[in-house]
């Protein structure tokens, strides 16, 4: 069914057919593959993301404890010395900011620093004036590194204009005068010098002798301020958050809560911490300190004087300095007056220490990068590429937004940014993978053997068509002259002399039919696997002998020599064939011969018989013609095959000749070949002998 529909195709049209085919297969394929794969990869998005946001909420959390360490410390803390116990009851120790190296749980810690309402800067790490520093076990040595680090302190708030070299606040970029605290401002007139002047955390206006020693701190978290340093690049910052150019593509869907904007999240509010307040203690000295030798027992027989007051502290702030570091500082407000006090931090060893810290163990630092901004400027970036890398530049932070968000306050102003290089769709995705790869893989076999089998059905049912149209005419040509030559000796036209001449071409022509349709009945047997064979063991001679005369005269007609020989070693041989099939494989060689060299310069056949090296006997048939091009060699025991094409055919035959001896020798353990001598062609047919049945 199949090879008659291919009756009126060719390959162009069959390619095209399988072409859209392929296509209609392979395009909903690919759709429903690709849907498949966006699936996941939204849901390893989505899982991420939830990474993500858990990963920030810990981090929150961590500095949130940080910060609320730090708000629990006391007013006094930020002193050298500090009154310990009940107030009725106290004594004087070091205060627990005051320890050498530092030692806080804030990583990057600098040191603490206090800014008094006389704009006078002081750390915890040196004494106050008249205390003895070996009273309380500070060497010499420590107390140079005490105040290289406070001078390091007072170094980099000169720089950004806080105070200047000399230890003083920074006013309008103009040092403050100190001058001694004002017993009466309480009743003066509170006169407001800028709009800063009323503090957002309180309901009370400074009076101006406690605003100006501290304006720069005001300063720093104004809104005015923020909105200027919101459209200005930090010098030591990689871009600004705008420049990252972070694809959306995964946003679609998302939650607006965590999706938002760089813009929105700077503008939103922040969180509003109320103040506290408390009641310390302070040691005032009266005594001048003794020697230094005599220093601790000094101390404890000093007349001390202890002072309770009461503290309202605000919450801290959070600010980025121009130099690139942290200040995280708080207003107190004692006995009328303000101070401000707060930490140093350095930026690059607090991100390490509480950001990068929790971001490396996770699965996130393999497929995202962290940036951490600060009002819109990206302070620092972490690579998800490799262990430890940092990014350097806005152009190296490029990939997919997973998640953004910002911290709570104080450091509201600081944003996470993790950005998608490389997204896995997980397990899910292998599979899919593999399963798109399979699938691809069959369609191409499917439709290449598709095609091969079509083109080999269409080569079919075309040779199939010369084949009845050869058969058609080798039956009509000999049919043809029997029935004219029968005719003319039936009606006693042919005089005597010719008669003979007749008879003998009836008798050639009837010889010609027999092998046509010997070949053909072969043919059919061999289409329904119905071969029969008969083996015997039969000496070479003997099969020599019989294939003479059944060959001689075939090869007379048709004016061509014949030459037979055969060694005696091989003539003495046994061979297990058929004795019919082993002829018509000769008939059919000696015919195909015959056709192909008969216009050769010379005519003739040879036949021969020989025993190879291996055992095998080797049979030959050789003609002096054109030989078998080196294209067509493996092609010309094909079913059907014709080595001419319509055109240039200038022989006639069926195309089965070559195809039915091939399948006869197989049959008797045989193999068949052919070479090119120098001139014609040899084929050769071997056999095993019948004590060594092996293949040839």
């Amino acid at each position: 069914m199949f090879r008659a529909s291919l009756t009126g195709w060719n390959e162009k049209r069959l390619r095209l057919w399988l072409v859209l085919f392929f296509l209609a297969l392979a395009i909903p394929s690919g759709i429903l593959i690709r849907q498949a794969y966006s699936q996941l990869k939204w849901e390893a998005f989505h899982r991420y993301r939830v990474m993500a946001e858990e990963l920030t909420a810990r981090i929150d959390r961590r500095l949130s404890e940080l910060i609320n360490t730090e708000e629990g410390r006391a007013f006094t803390d930020y002193a050298f010395l500090v009154v310990a116990g009940d107030p009725a009851a106290s004594f004087v120790q070091r205060s627990p900011l005051s320890t050498y190296p530092l030692s806080s749980t804030i990583p990057g810690l600098m040191g603490y620093f206090q800014i008094d309402a006389q704009g006078q800067f002081t750390t915890p790490l040196l004494p106050q004036p008249g205390v003895q520093p070996l009273a309380y076990g500070i060497s010499n040595r420590e107390l140079e590194q005490r105040r290289a680090l406070q001078d390091r302190i007072q170094q980099i708030l000169g720089q950004n204009r806080l105070v200047d070299a000399r230890g003083s606040a920074v006013v309008g970029g103009k040092q403050s005068v100190p001058h001694a605290p004002s017993r009466d401002y309480a009743d003066k007139p509170a006169v407001a010098t800028y709009h800063a002047g009323k503090d957002p955390a309180r309901s009370r206006v400074l009076a101006p002798e406690q605003l100006t020693p501290q304006a720069a701190f005001d300063r720093l978290n104004e809104g005015d301020n923020k909105q200027q340093r919101r459209k200005q690049k930090l010098p030591r910052a990689l871009g600004r958050v705008e420049d990252l150019q972070l694809d959306p593509r995964y946003q679609r869907g998302a939650r607006d809560d965590v999706a938002s904007t760089a813009s929105h999240e700077a503008d939103a509010p922040a969180e509003k911490r109320v103040l506290r307040k408390e009641r310390s203690a302070l040691p005032e000295q009266k005594l001048a300190m003794l020697d230094e030798v005599m220093a601790t027992e000094a101390l404890a027989e000093s007349e001390l004087r202890i002072r309770i007051f009461e503290s309202e502290i605000d919450a801290f702030a959070f600010n980025v300095l121009d130099s690139g570091h942290f200040v995280l500082f708080r207003k107190v407000w004692r006995d009328g007056q303000r101070y401000i006090q707060g930490a140093l931090i350095e930026p690059q060893a607090f991100f390490r220490g509480v950001i990068e810290s929790m971001f490396r163990p996770t699965a996130l630092s393999q497929v995202t990068d962290l940036a951490v901004a600060f009002a819109g400027d990206v302070l620092s970036a972490f690579s998800g590429q490799a262990a430890g890398e940092y990014l350097s530049s806005i152009e190296e932070l490029q990939g997919a937004l997973l998640y953004q968000t910002r911290l709570s306050a104080p450091l509201n102003d600081l944003a996470l940014i993790f950005s998608i290089t490389q997204l896995p769709a997980g397990p899910g995705g292998a599979v899919v993978t593999w399963a798109a790869a399979i699938l691809l893989l069959v369609l191409c076999c499917g439709f290449y053997l598709m095609y091969r089998l079509g083109v080999g059905q269409i080569k079919l049912a075309r040779q199939q068509q010369d084949f009845v149209s050869a058969v058609g005419h080798e039956l009509k040509t000999p049919l043809t002259s029997i029935r004219m030559y029968g005719e003319m000796l039936r009606e006693g036209w042919v005089d005597e002399e010719k008669k003979k001449t007749y008879y003998d071409y009836i008798h050639a022509e009837s010889e010609r039919l027999s092998r046509l349709i010997a070949n053909v009945l072969q043919l059919a047997r061999m289409t329904r696997n119905d071969i029969q064979i008969n083996l015997k063991s039969i000496p070479v001679r003997k099969l020599m002998d019989e294939l003479q005369s059944k060959v001689s005269s075939q090869i007379e007609r048709a004016g061509f020599t014949l030459s037979i020989t055969c060694e005696d070693e091989a003539g003495q041989s046994v061979v297990e064939v058929d004795a019919d099939y082993f002829t018509q494989i000769f008939i059919n060689l000696v015919d195909n011969a015959i056709k192909f060299s008969a216009k050769a310069d010379r005519h003739a056949i040879d036949i021969a018989c020989r025993r190879q090296r291996d055992g095998t006997l080797q049979f030959s048939v050789r003609d002096y013609g054109p030989g078998v091009s080196k294209d067509q060699i493996k092609k010309i025991f094909t079913l059907f095959y014709r080595s001419e094409n319509e055109l240039t055919r200038e022989t006639v035959g069926t195309g089965i000749g070559l195809a039915l001896v091939q399948q006869l020798a197989l049959a008797m353990q045989g193999r068949v070949d052919v070479v090119n001598c120098d001139p014609g062609a040899e084929f050769r047919v071997c056999f095993p002998e019948t004590d060594r049945l092996q293949s040839c």
